[in-house]
C-alpha cells in the first residue's frame, strides 16, 4: 500500500464524484411527470459535470494520480491512456445531454435514454480506475461509503 498524497486526493474526490453521481441517477430516475423534473435534471447533471471535470483534473495533471501510477507502474501505460481518452467520450456525452436538458423541446424519455447511458459509461470507468489503482498499488480505492 502507498500513501501517495494523488492516491489520497483521488479516494476523496472518488467519494465526492460518486455522491454527484448518485443524485443525478435519483433526478433522472424521479417521475418524469413530477413538477420541475427536467430542472432538477439539468442541474443535478451540471453539478456532475462540474464533479467529472475536477476529477479529470485530479488524475490527469501533471501531479496526478496518472502521472504518480505511471512512475509506481509505467507497465499500465495503455490503460491510462484508455481511461484518459474515456474521460473525452464522457465529458463529451456529458455535453451534449446537458444541451438535451435545457432544450424545452426535447423528449423526457430520450433525456432519461441518454442519462442512463452517460451513467453506465461513468460506472465502467469507475470500475476501470479502481482496477488500475488496485493493479498498479495493490490496494482498493475506496470511496465507495
Amino acid at each position: 500500500m502507498t500513501d501517495a498524497v494523488s492516491l489520497q486526493v483521488a479516494r476523496r474526490h472518488r467519494a465526492a464524484l460518486l455522491r454527484d453521481i448518485q443524485m443525478f441517477e435519483q433526478a433522472i430516475a424521479s417521475p418524469i411527470g413530477e413538477p420541475g423534473w427536467r430542472e432538477r435534471v439539468s442541474t443535478r447533471l451540471h453539478t456532475l459535470r462540474a464533479a467529472f471535470a475536477e476529477h479529470i483534473v485530479v488524475t490527469e495533471g501533471d501531479d496526478g494520480l496518472y502521472a504518480e501510477l505511471l512512475e509506481h507502474a509505467p507497465r499500465l501505460t495503455h490503460r491510462v491512456k484508455l481511461l484518459i481518452r474515456e474521460h473525452a467520450a464522457i465529458a463529451v456525452a456529458m455535453s451534449s445531454l446537458q444541451r438535451r436538458a435545457d432544450l424545452a423541446g426535447s423528449r423526457s424519455g430520450d433525456l432519461r435514454a441518454c442519462g442512463g447511458e452517460v451513467l453506465r459509461a461513468l460506472s465502467r470507468h469507475r470500475q476501470r480506475g479502481a482496477d488500475l489503482v488496485y493493479d498498479a498499488y495493490e490496494t482498493d480505492i475506496g470511496g465507495e461509503t
